[in-house]
């Protein structure tokens, strides 16, 4: 939830998870040295106007010591930039659980007179959408979210970005640096294990972990990778604990889709190379961050609020990609990349871009040994995850396709999952 965030930012919200690291640091030659990024954020255009007395309102589930929610106001802080909105044109509300307190946050931002209102969290959209029918003048934007090309309300919309191709190019820079490792003599082949530590079972994160692989595999035939799951967006400790199980297990290079610094700190601690997500921790990591991958949230954004000013419909379900700029990349530490990474991932971009390489290509996955020509999905989501839409076409699964959340939830060989029940 399916998460730029500034060097400065972290140093600051993450001090504490990073005591005790200048001494690694220290061992170390010279600081982190970051290229340019093989997929960079998009500059916004305004070519409209805002009315003076336009507002709009942030729903999120923490504030920012969590790198999922900092990734959104980083990109609220763009888009009012770009437009020039007042302070007092924006309302958060912050720390917002996934409960009835996001229906009340809701009615509070409509009394304080916001014309959208924005919940960041998968679990929010239940709460949001009943606020959507209570208030049909108001336009309600969810992100992650299943419901809305289904609930047929003009005022409830969901978006996502199609970040598994941001996965699947960290993916290749892990890629790369296992055969580093291999050519160095650091591991085998056989021994080049990831290992990833996911939230929940939730078909983003799958889909999320499954591009991921696949990109490592491009360029890493042998790779294998394990996933520890917390059941949670955010904690810490139990991140912590999950890298740490992972590293234990022998798996050589981490990554993650949890919102906390609890795996990228134990990777520097312990000097296991880590891919992260919702922007750099290179301040924080600078000897094992190779590279992030985020969802920009700023197009969407300045979509939504364009189409508000104009009068113009918002889409039900909207995907932006690296095209929209809604798919992005931090540039690359060159400290713990292997040598050519920002060359690769640019190539691999320009393919993405060009539809040259498709991410869930089904020659290069299986599933208990066998190639997939078929797969019906849960798109529409009755409460029994009924399958009820055929996805694979033209040699490849189509997601985010039918709507923008992801529904790729399908088991492929070479993933290990080491728990399913959060336990």
């Amino acid at each position: 939830m399916f998460k730029k965030i500034t060097a400065l930012c972290l140093v600051v919200l993450m001090a504490a998870a990073c005591l005790g690291l200048a001494a690694c640091t220290d061992m170390n030659s010279g600081a982190a040295k970051m290229t340019d990024s093989p997929l960079p954020e998009v500059e916004l255009t305004k070519d409209f106007e805002v009315p003076a007395d336009f507002k709009i309102g942030f729903i999120l589930l923490h504030d920012e010591a969590s790198t999922y929610d900092l990734n959104f106001i980083n990109a609220v802080k763009k888009v009012q930039a770009a437009l020039g909105l007042t302070d007092d044109q924006i309302v958060y509300k912050k720390g917002i659980p996934e409960s009835n307190a996001c229906y009340e946050a809701a009615c509070d931002l409509v009394d304080a007179g916001c014309d959208i209102v924005f919940a960041d969290s998968f679990g929010h959209e239940s709460y949001l959408l009943k606020a959507a029918e209570e208030y049909p003048e108001v336009q309600f934007c969810h992100a992650t979210g299943t419901m809305a090309h289904t609930a047929g309300l003009a005022n409830f919309h969901n978006a996502f970005a199609s970040i598994y191709e941001g996965r699947y190019l960290a993916g290749v820079a892990a890629g790369l640096k296992l055969n580093e490792m291999i050519a160095d003599g650091k591991i085998t082949a056989e021994q080049a294990k990831m290992g990833y530590v996911g939230a929940f079972t939730f078909a983003e994160v799958i889909s999320g972990y499954t591009s991921f692989y696949l990109g490592a595999k491009s360029v890493c035939p042998s790779v294998t990778m394990e996933v520890q799951f917390t059941g949670s967006w955010y904690d810490e400790v139990k991140e912590k604990e999950a890298a740490t199980a992972l590293i234990n297990n022998g798996c050589v290079l981490i990554s993650q889709h949890a919102d906390s610094m609890g795996a990228p700190s134990v990777c520097e601690e312990k000097q296991v190379p880590n891919v992260s997500y919702n922007g750099s921790t290179h301040e924080a990591c600078p000897t094992t961050f190779i590279v992030s991958s985020r969802i920009d949230w700023s197009p969407y954004y300045l979509y939504i609020i364009k189409s508000y000013c104009q009068g113009t419909p918002i889409a039900a379900d909207w995907c932006g990609g690296a095209e929209e700029g809604s798919v992005v990349l931090t540039g690359i530490n060159e400290t713990a990349a292997a040598q050519g990474t920002l060359a690769k991932l640019q190539e691999v971009a320009g393919k993405l871009k060009s539809g040259e390489i498709k991410v869930f290509d089904t020659n290069t996955f299986t599933v208990k040994g066998e190639k997939l020509t078929s797969y019906v999905a849960d798109v529409d989501t009755d409460a029994a995850y009924t399958p009820d839409t055929e996805v694979i076409k033209d040699g490849y699964f189509h997601e985010s396709e039918f709507r923008a959340a992801p529904y790729f939830d399908i088991q492929i060989d070479g993933i290990t999952l080491l728990n399913t029940n959060f336990g």
